[in-house]
């Protein structure tokens, strides 16, 4: 008799006579006790003995009344007795448990195998199936290991259940064991091998699958070749990809996806997006997933903006963004620094028909972290309130980060400490918020916590805690950090040392960072992009002439010279003209400008005195929601101050989108300084203690304004003060050698003795021509009886070196006006080049004139 559960006539395989089994010893793992004594009674009872009528178990006709009715569960109970069931309604049950994700009662149905009336491999098989279906792939396994006899709906129910999980190694597994035992897979099973191979890049197993298509005469069918060239494409050979397309007779909707995935995936977006317009010619519309795989792809190569314009035209195309669409565009704004952009983006999704996912507020709200965007990040915090997407870690994560980098540190620790199930990247919000502020200690505390409640510390756990450490001026730390992660098996990365170089140059030790840099050239780690970019202007730091040119010539090696980096070099030395030059060029040879190269350009325009300009420049980049950071409101606010436009570089600065940083607090500083506005200077004093309460620097310089002040309350001056741990110094070099000349040495002044005479002279007249309007404030304090190093230094080269056409020397603090005017004049008188690099700008004095044309 013909099996009704057959989509066609069975194979003579499946005509095997088989005998009866006896009870199976693989019997589900989770079933009841009382099921189990059950199973055991049937099993040991020869003859089973008559219930009385009121006890009696329903029969088949009774069972599939109960399961038509939807009961399936009573159905099921029906059968602990043990009384026999035919095969048909076996399978009937299964595949009503099958239908309603009901393992439980599939458990307790397997249970009652023993009763099924002459089971053949198909009973076995719609187990196995049951339980993949179900999501029990334990329970699958075991019955599929112990089935005497496999047939390929058998493998197929198998391999299904594996993929259906993402158990990718062990589809490939079962389709080897299951060629050796003789079975070939069909047209509706090597898809779904193929997807595994695909998934894993086994492009062995997918050219054996391929070959075996061929064999099989499956090749016609257009999934099997769909499959076989998602494959190629996701392996990355996109020879055979384009081959396979090519011999395909029909090509659908997901043949020319696969190929446009494939190109995407390849990094040739422009042939995708030909193939995408080819595809259009060729009468087959674009599907949703056609359009998210070329805005996919060109977000991931860092252009977002063509990725908005697609979306723009699939809407117009009558196709409604969803969801992932969004999200991805926001995403890729964010990630290629247009976070205003991806901002603004993600208020226009809120007013439209989609709803964002936590993806997506998670997303938005890194933004506001990057930008520091309190205000906003808060909105976002309660829209995940109300929306239910606070229990998700994506988003809890991006609120600790939030709060991290925007100084709320209580903020940040509430939501830290209610979170259930942390992961690494919670921990390395909260160590960073804590070492951002200062508080190295709880950083450090938070770290072995991390070790003791079994969480694995990452290599960016480490360079958090190696970058917060240096620039907290913990150096040692930050070494000890760097070279225990060896030791303990953490491979260093690029970012590791990047973070001790950078650091080194933020605490102005660019010897010291050069020296990293060179311990990195010996290593296995090679330097990227942001290593030479970090290493380049410390070569304006570095005294030795030697040491600039290595590091020019590994440049050069290494094909790293930029746009940028000549930009800010020629704005460095005052020579605008050649920077707005070079701007031309860079747009000529369609080089994308980004927020360095805008920096550096309010910058020329600021030498310049060019306002108008630079406005303009500042409108168009905010009109085009460019996102702007620290560096170029600083460079806005010196753009005003050199045309001593005061007022419109304190309006800037309250305008800010963010809380302004101590790069842009020190600019308005040198602005009120160089216009002589007191009002100002103390207002940009007193937020630079804030955030830097224990630089010595802005102490000195707070000291020098009281005084002018007149301020009667004045503590003691700082260098009668304990707190006064800090002297200015400034090092040259004389053949070869490195000196290192301190204010209060006394050495240098004795061995230039007969020069001191003539530098009294020099000095009368500067004071003699002193500005009337410039502040008389200094970072560093002189007695009447001092002379400041760089002016001990030019003496030491002219007496050393009195042929020497340039002098060059590098300073820890700015540069006060009497040294400034010393060096300017000097210049003129011996004709010689004075470079001079103090912690503001460079300096080169040639004859009698300054590149910071008088402005640091």
């Amino acid at each position: 008799m013909e099996n009704p559960f057959y989509p066609c006539k069975p194979k003579n395989q499946f005509l095997i006579p088989f005998f009866k089994p006896k009870i199976p010893n693989y019997l589900p793992s989770k079933i009841s006790h009382q099921a189990q004594n059950l199973i055991a009674a049937s099993s040991e009872a020869e003859t089973p003995l008559p219930l009385p009528p009121q006890t009696r178990k329903p029969g088949d006709r009774q069972l599939l009344r109960l399961f038509r009715a939807g009961k399936l569960q009573e159905a099921v109970s029906a059968l602990d007795s043990g009384t026999p069931i035919t095969t048909r309604t076996y399978l009937s049950l299964l595949q009503a448990c099958i239908d309603s994700d009901s393992v439980e009662a599939g458990r307790l149905l397997h249970s009652s195998f023993p009763s099924v009336k002459d089971p053949n491999p198909f009973v076995e098989t719609k187990l196995v199936s049951m339980y993949a279906k179900c999501g029990d792939l334990d329970n699958a396994r075991k019955v599929f290991e112990q089935m005497r006899q496999k047939n390929l709906f058998t493998w197929s129910a198998m391999i299904g259940g594996c993929g259906r999980e993402n158990r990718w190694e062990e589809v490939v597994d079962l389709f080897h064991r299951m060629v050796l035992e003789g079975v070939n897979p069909d047209a509706f099973l090597l898809p779904k091998i193929l997807q595994a191979c695909a998934n894993i890049e086994d492009v062995v197993t997918g050219r054996l699958l391929h070959s075996l298509t061929i064999r099989l005469g499956f090749l016609g069918e257009s999934h099997v070749g769909n499959s076989i060239l998602n494959l190629y494409a996701k392996c990355g050979d996109l020879i055979l990809a384009n081959k396979i397309f090519d011999k395909l007779n029909v090509k659908d909707r997901v043949t020319w996806n696969s190929i446009i995935s494939a190109h995407c995936h390849c990094g040739q977006n422009d042939d995708a997006l030909k193939l995408f317009e080819q595809m259009r010619n060729e009468g087959i519309e674009p599907s949703l997933i056609t359009w998210n795989i070329l805005i996919s792809s060109y977000n991931q190569c860092g252009k977002p903006l063509i990725a908005l314009e697609l979306m723009k035209k699939m809407e117009n195309c009558g196709i409604i963004p969803d969801v992932f669409t969004w999200t991805c565009i926001i995403s890729g704004l964010s990630q290629n620094n247009k976070i205003n952009q991806s901002l603004d983006l993600f208020r226009e999704m809120c007013t439209s028909e989609v709803e964002p996912n936590n993806m997506t507020v998670a997303c938005a709200i890194s933004s506001c972290a990057t930008l520091k965007y309190l205000k906003n990040g808060r909105e976002l915090h309660g829209y995940a309130v109300k929306n239910g997407g606070v229990t998700n870690l994506l988003v809890i994560n991006s609120l600790v980060d939030l709060y991290s980098k925007c100084w709320k540190l209580e903020d940040a620790e509430r939501i830290f400490n209610v979170i259930d199930k942390k992961d690494v990247f919670t921990w390395n919000s909260m160590i960073g918020g804590y070492m951002q502020a200062g508080y190295c200690g709880k950083a450090h505390e938070l770290f072995l916590r991390m070790e003791t409640l079994g969480f694995r510390r990452n290599v960016v756990t480490w360079n958090v805690m190696i970058s917060g450490y240096i620039q907290n001026k913990e150096e040692e730390q930050a070494i000890e950090h760097f070279q225990k992660m060896e030791v303990i098996g953490i491979r260093k990365n690029a970012a590791s040392w990047n973070a001790l170089i950078s650091g080194f140059l933020h605490n102005g030790d660019a010897n010291k960072a050069f020296r990293v840099f060179r311990q990195m050239q010996l290593g296995s780690e090679k330097s990227n992009s942001i290593t030479i970019l970090s290493i380049l202007p410390s070569c304006a730091n570095l005294v030795s002439a030697w040491k600039v040119k290595e590091i020019h010539a590994y440049v050069l090696r290494s094909d790293y010279i930029s746009w940028n980096s000549m930009i800010a070099g020629c704005v460095l030395h005052g020579c605008s003209h050649a920077a707005q030059e070079l701007l031309h060029r860079m747009k000529l040879e369609g080089v994308k400008l980004n927020q360095s190269t805008y920096t550096s350009m309010i910058r020329a325009y600021g030498l310049d005195e060019l306002v108008n300009d630079g406005k303009e420049l500042f409108m168009n980049l905010i009109d085009q929601n460019f996102s702007l950071g620290m560096e170029f409101y600083a460079a806005m606010v010196e753009l005003f101050g050199r045309s001593k436009r005061l007022m419109e570089a304190y309006n800037m600065i309250k305008e800010m989108p963010m809380a302004p940083g101590f790069t842009v607090w020190n600019e308005l500083l040198t602005a009120a300084r160089f216009c002589g506005n007191v009002k100002l200077a103390s207002l940009a004093t007193e937020n630079l203690i804030s955030l830097e309460p224990k630089n010595p620097i802005i102490q000195c310089l707070s000291s020098s304004l009281q005084a002018i002040c007149g301020n009667s309350n004045m503590k003691k001056p700082l260098k009668e003060s304990k707190e006064y741990d800090f002297y200015s110094c400034c090092w040259m070099e004389d053949r070869h050698q490195v000196y290192t000349i301190f204010t209060n040495d006394k050495t240098v002044e004795s061995a230039s003795s007969y020069k001191l005479v003539e530098f009294s002279r020099i000095a009368k007249e500067i004071k003699t021509n002193k500005s009337d309007t410039r502040l008389d404030i200094e970072e560093e304090l002189e007695d009447d009886d001092e002379v400041h190093c760089e002016r001990k230094a030019i003496m030491f080269s002219l007496v050393r070196r009195p042929s020497s056409k340039v002098i060059r020397i590098i300073k820890n603090v700015r540069m006060c006006t009497k040294c400034h005017g010393t060096a300017k004049l000097v210049s003129r008188l011996y004709g010689r080049d004075i470079l001079i690099k103090d912690r503001k700008c460079l300096h080169y004095f040639t004859n009698g004139k300054c590149s910071c044309k008088d402005y640091w």
